[in-house]
């Protein structure tokens, strides 16, 4: 029996399931595949497949996609290919950004590069013709009745179903972290938590002693083995992916970015002409063998456009290293003059991208980025999100809510945890002298901070990069879901995989920074010139 519905803590607050420990156990029971499929959400897949990677088990990528009018009706989803990835992430697009998204319209005539299933009997009955639709048969005491409804459905109709776990947590003692996660997420307590959260089982069984409970009901757990072995799904880590730079006919990146730096070279007038064409010719041909040569153009066609709309702007970090980041005008310091090393920068053993931070001012800013969105694609264009992870202060102070503690009675306390990790809660006061005289050795607080450890580094909810920003060479839905950025209105969206997944995924970000400084300054420059 392989698990085919697991939810993970990408869905938010929602499961009590990390990727990393949920392989491990999955390495444990000698599970040769597993899926996860997080509510509305893929932000998983990376994790998953470096971990299973690791571990020497099948990564299945699978998306638990819900109506928003009606969230008791759902369809599990499971890639049967790229194809079918490209699929999950579209209909995951879809759910996130249409207002109007309809599950039952949205899954009519699904595609045959996906497995589906469900318990739901409105997705049942609708998907009776898909050869690749099996019916759900969840694997607890608390769906008898449902399961029976269902197996009788599947025997009158001839219809496929599968044996599910339905994960919501790894272990049986962590049933109590599993509830306090969804009270805080519909903002309650555990002790008023309604009945569908005191379901107790819906932990990672041994698979073993799944098939045993269900060797009566043929291919109930064959057929997750049948899915399984038809899942296979290569996303490509670590593999670049970036959008050539469009050039008129005849014209190559490398001529082009050549030109454009000779041409930058020969308005510094303090330069020395042999060391810089030199260094240049050796920069251009490390970003060439790099493949990062339309990268540096879409770069310089930003800052052209900046530049045409009188903006101020300035590349910092490692960039300014390089002498093409001088001669495009990306940076203002030449790197000859002050022995700067290139390969801080950029090296052929480097494995990660080139890192390249362009500060505006923060009232220009989200023209530039319309720009980008604008003159490469909304389909292609999208900002990165930042996943923000529970600390000790944000758990400490959600645990403790969602026990009937209120804030005053919490933030006496609270004020006295520093800026640490979550795992630190249980003995802060060992480690820190402002957090000596806490009771927290004490019950009930002993519990809370307790719970509230293991929720390190779980994410919390999803927010925007400060400013990275990635485009694709093709839609950016081949790669990634999207969801809406909640940013002054702009309309601007996110993919859904923080920056280290952007990046495992090959897709390289160039980030469009904010900075009131230079707003500053150009307000003063501009009020000295009217006077």
């Amino acid at each position: 029996m392989i698990p085919l519905r697991i939810h993970t803590h990408h869905s938010l607050l929602r499961s009590a399931v990390a990727v990393k420990s949920l392989v491990e156990k999955a390495a444990e029971y000698k599970l040769s595949a597993l899926a996860i499929t997080d509510y509305n959400s893929m932000a998983g897949f990376v994790q998953l497949a470096k971990a299973c990677k690791e571990n020497n088990i099948k990564p299945i990528y699978g998306v638990y996609l819900d109506d928003p009018q009606k969230p008791e009706q759902y369809i599990c989803l499971l890639a049967k290919n790229r194809e079918g990835y490209n699929d999950i992430c579209r209909l995951i697009t879809s759910r996130k950004l249409q207002t109007d998204f309809s599950l039952g319209a949205s899954i009519r005539g699904l595609s045959s590069n996906l497995f589906a299933f469900s318990a739901s009997p409105e997705i049942v009955e609708s998907q009776n013709n898909n050869p690749f639709f099996f019916v759900e048969l969840i694997d607890s005491v608390y769906y008898k009745k449902q399961n029976k409804i269902l197996f009788d459905y599947c025997e009158k109709h001839q219809l496929r179903y599968i044996v599910s776990p339905s994960v919501y947590f790894l272990r049986k003692d962590d049933f109590i972290l599993y509830q306090v996660l969804n009270a805080m997420r519909i903002k309650g307590t555990v002790e008023n938590l309604e009945p569908e959260y005191q379901h107790n089982d819906l932990w990672l069984k041994n698979p073993s002693d799944v098939e045993k409970r269900w060797q009566k009901i043929t291919g109930a757990s064959e057929n997750t083995e049948l899915i399984a072995e038809q899942c296979s799904v290569d996303i490509e880590l670590g593999k670049y992916k970036f959008p050539e730079f469009q050039l008129p006919d005849g014209e190559d990146a490398y001529s082009k970015l050549y030109g454009i730096c000779s041409a930058g070279l020969s308005k510094r007038k303090t330069i020395d002409r042999q060391k810089a064409n030199e260094r240049l010719l050796y920069e251009l041909s490390v970003i060439k063998d790099l493949k990062f040569l339309d990268y540096f153009l879409v770069v310089w066609d930003i800052i052209e456009s900046a530049k045409k709309r009188g903006m101020y702007f300035i590349g910092r970090g490692s960039a300014a290293n390089s002498i093409v980041s001088y001669a495009m005008g990306l940076t203002g310091v030449d790197p000859l003059e002050h022995d700067l090393y290139f390969e801080r920068f950029l090296n052929r053993g480097r494995l990660s991208p080139p890192d390249i931070d362009i500060d505006f001012s923060w009232k220009e800013r989200d023209e530039i980025i319309k720009y980008v969105f604008k003159k490469y694609g909304y389909e292609k264009t999208a900002m990165i999100c930042t996943t923000v992870t529970f600390r000790g202060r944000s758990a400490f102070r959600e645990v403790a809510k969602v026990y009937g503690f209120s804030d005053r009675e919490i933030s006496k306390f609270s004020k006295f945890i520093p800026w640490t990790s979550a795992a630190n809660l249980p003995e802060i006061h060992n480690l820190y002298p402002e957090s000596r005289n806490l009771p927290f050795d004490k019950e009930p607080w002993k519990s809370i901070v307790l719970l509230a450890s293991q929720l390190g580094g779980y994410p919390r909810h999803l927010s925007i990069h400060p400013g990275g920003i990635v485009i694709a060479p093709d839609r950016i839905t081949n790669h990634v879901a999207l969801d809406y950025a909640q940013n002054k209105g702009l309309g601007l969206v996110v993919t859904q995989t923080d920056m280290y997944s952007i990046e495992d995924l090959g897709l390289v970000k160039i980030d469009l920074l904010s900075q009131r400084s230079l707003g500053v300054l150009k307000t003063t420059l501009t009020m000295l010139n009217e006077e």
